[in-house]
């Protein structure tokens, strides 16, 4: 089964910075000023055999996912029922927990509580494609994206919209050879960024399908930047299912639970896109009574309030 990396904190950014300084990335001035000269999208690139033999494999992957009835698009139906003490105790796992932990210098899959986190500023999500995903493949994802960016704004009530520059949140469909070269670029949008999440990016693994990481600056709860990695060797479906999880955690619903049904935000791949229930927990995550930088302790009575009235006015 694969794992998708979720949202790296401020502190564990800062950690990872902290473990870089003494190192360089291994890229070539040659590379490097080949990629600023030439940022993903805007020269076209052949794919190449490791990428086509991606595309095969995750093309098996997603058509065994549907074969066993995975990856639904219903956004739940009645085989799947939201109670407010389930929305509040899977709230809490995915909003105020995270997925990974910096421990001797390096990135573990450790559960670990957090700060409540989200945006304060408007949100300019940056779409930015390889120069391997054909024109068809960017219009088309163009327009699922603007769909989505659309949905989450209406439920988390927050600005979010797309640019075509000066983005905060920059999502990049690259394939495998442009994400590697991705270092130069990464450090432009995020200086601070270091050795660690820049390994994360480059050196995923097959079993990785997405990731995405958000900068706090000042470790209060408040998202500055966030970057997405999405493969373009990803069939239709599973990419799509990317740019919902991917952009929701970078929000603020960082983990993922294997408790949370009906939603996007378990590993068990029953559903590929987000589902009414997840739309609750971002009415939650922005929902003014919550503060970024709360605890869970402290954030807790609030959250079953908010649960409470959001499963009631459902019904």
């Amino acid at each position: 089964m694969h794992v998708r990396l979720g949202i790296f904190s401020a502190a564990f950014l800062a950690a990872m910075s902290m473990a870089g300084c003494q190192s360089t990335v291994g890229i070539s001035n040659a590379g490097a000023a080949a990629t600023r000269a030439a940022p993903p999208g805007t020269t076209p690139t052949i794919q190449t055999d490791e990428s086509r033999a991606l595309s095969a494999y995750y093309e098996d992957v997603q058509d065994s996912l549907l074969a066993r009835g995975m990856l639904r698009t219903d956004g739940g139906g009645r085989d799947a029922p939201v109670s407010a003490a389930m929305l509040a105790r899977n709230f809490e796992r995915i909003a105020m927990y995270e997925e990974y932990a910096m421990v001797g210098g390096r990135m573990v899959a450790k559960q670990t509580p957090s700060l409540l986190h989200r945006w304060e500023e408007p949100v300019r999500l940056q779409l930015e494609f390889g120069g391997s995903v054909d024109q068809a493949t960017r219009r088309a994802d163009s327009r699922q994206v603007a769909g989505l960016i659309n949905r989450l704004s209406r439920s988390t009530g927050h600005p979010i919209t797309q640019v075509r520059s000066g983005g905060n949140f920059h999502v990049f469909v690259v394939s495998e050879h442009e994400r590697r070269a991705l270092v130069p670029r990464l450090k432009e949008i995020m200086p601070q960024i270091g050795l660690g999440t820049l390994k994360a990016v480059t050196r995923m693994p097959r079993s990785s399908y997405c990731l995405v990481f958000a900068y706090d600056p000042d470790n209060r709860g408040i998202y500055r930047q966030a970057v997405a990695v999405i493969r373009a060797e990803h069939p239709d479906l599973m990419r799509l299912s990317c740019y919902h999880e991917e952009i929701a955690q970078g929000l603020g619903l960082s983990n993922d639970s294997p408790m949370a049904r009906p939603s996007i935000f378990n590993d068990d791949e029953e559903f590929g896109l987000l589902t009414g229930h997840d739309d609750m927990l971002l009415r939650m995550l922005y929902d003014r009574r919550l503060t970024p930088g709360m605890t869970p302790a402290r954030a807790k009575p609030i959250v079953r309030q908010i649960a409470g009235e959001l499963v009631a006015s459902a019904r």
